[in-house]
């Protein structure tokens, strides 16, 4: 049987360790990302400083600020963000066309085969890890496995820059003494039963479960955590999608039922959406809106675009239709969050029906007289009035 090499490069606190090379003020203080609109907003990332104080992600932004005052608020940048992944795929790419972003701060590389090129996997995993310190200043560590499970595990549990290397074959015996939380799927609510409630603390214990008992705990999902308890997992490297997307999302000041309320924030995203895509030459096919009510349920729906919309009020329509198919539950929407993807530059052929996108010349004249407004004053110079 022929194993597979992959490589896991972890770079913590992503997009604050990414505002730290240009910001020296942020190093060495407890910062988090978080969206700037609402004190009621769930903190996006921590650094391991405001971790030490309290501050987990998930957090609400008052409660963070209250258990530390000295509290520094990054808001979400993600063309930064964006630019700093495109540096680091320039230099990954150079070892393995098999790489993969899987959140930020999080790369997967497939070496499978490049022994004869690059040497031994452990050694190339220590070149790319010291490549990116010296070209991008990004600290990581670097887990190297059989799989994308145990190399992810890897690199968070080895302390420092160093580099943990697990022997194929030795995926369950690496994994036994671990924390139970560790695994991805566990969750917050699934770890404190393990935990606390059924004192299951390392990955050996879960393990050992049958599987009756795993399925009363995790339900459909049991054989799958089995399954990475034992340190398996078959899932291939998928190299980097060049789709790009456009989206916005927003917390609201309070947790919201009111129609109008809920209308007015689509349209304020769908607008900064809209104003985005005219500035990059883009046009959209596809839609998807996603609402996150109070409870934290969230319920998503896509939509594909008989045409791509120009103007602010044509892609409005289809999302206020697509809003009233997915708000059916009678609890408060605490967040908004809309995307548009499957972008193209806009077609001069015009279409045979009306209304299927044709455009009109004094509405697309309308739009360029406000976007040279918001080009010379800022995104928020104008606003329509059901977005405010």
């Amino acid at each position: 049987m022929r194993y597979r090499h992959i490589v896991h490069i972890h770079i913590p606190a992503f997009p604050i360790t990414v505002a730290r090379v240009g910001r020296p003020e942020l190093r060495d203080r407890p910062v988090v990302v978080a969206p700037s609109r609402s004190e009621r907003a769930p903190v996006l990332c921590v650094s391991p400083e405001a971790r030490a104080e309290g501050i987990f992600k998930g957090i609400p932004l008052f409660k963070a600020i209250k258990r530390c005052p000295g509290l520094r608020i990054l808001p979400l940048d993600p063309t930064l963000s964006e630019r700093a992944l495109g540096d680091l795929g320039r230099i990954v790419s150079h070892y393995t066309p098999l790489w993969e972003p899987a959140r930020p701060g999080h790369l997967y590389l497939d070496l499978t085969g490049t022994e004869r090129l690059w040497g031994r996997v452990r050694d190339t995993g220590l070149r790319v890890r010291r490549e990116i310190g010296n070209r991008l200043s990004l600290p990581g560590t670097v887990g190297v496995a059989g799989n994308k499970l145990v190399s992810s595990i890897a690199s968070r549990v080895m302390p420092g820059e160093e580099l943990l290397d697990v022997v194929p074959g030795r995926e369950a015996f690496f994994l036994a003494p671990l924390r139970v939380d560790l695994l991805p799927g566990i969750g917050r609510d699934r770890k404190r039963t393990l935990m606390e409630e059924l004192r299951i603390v390392r990955i050996r214990q879960l393990a050992a479960l049958d599987m009756d008992r795993l399925r009363l705990i995790f339900g459909r999902r049991a054989f799958l955590i089995h399954q990475r308890a034992l340190g398996i997992d078959p899932t291939p490297v998928h190299p980097v999608s060049q789709e790009p997307v456009i989206g916005e999302e927003r917390v609201l000041d309070r947790d919201e039922n009111d129609d109008r309320v809920l209308l007015g924030t689509l349209y304020g995203l769908v607008q900064e959406c809209a104003f985005r895509l005219r500035r990059r030459g883009l046009l959209p096919r596809r839609a998807m809106l996603r609402i996150r009510y109070a409870d934290q349920v969230e319920t998503t729906r896509h939509l594909k675009l008989p045409y791509a919309p120009l103007c602010d009020q044509d892609l409005y329509e289809f999302l206020e239709r697509l809003f009233f198919r997915a708000c059916t539950r009678r609890v408060a929407v605490r967040s908004l969050g809309v995307r548009f993807r499957d972008l193209a530059p806009p077609s001069r052929q015009l279409s045979l029906f009306h209304g299927t996108g044709n455009i009109d010349p004094g509405k697309e004249a309308l739009t360029r007289a406000l976007d040279r407004i918001r080009d010379r004053h800022g995104p928020g110079a104008v606003r329509y009035g059901r977005a405010v």
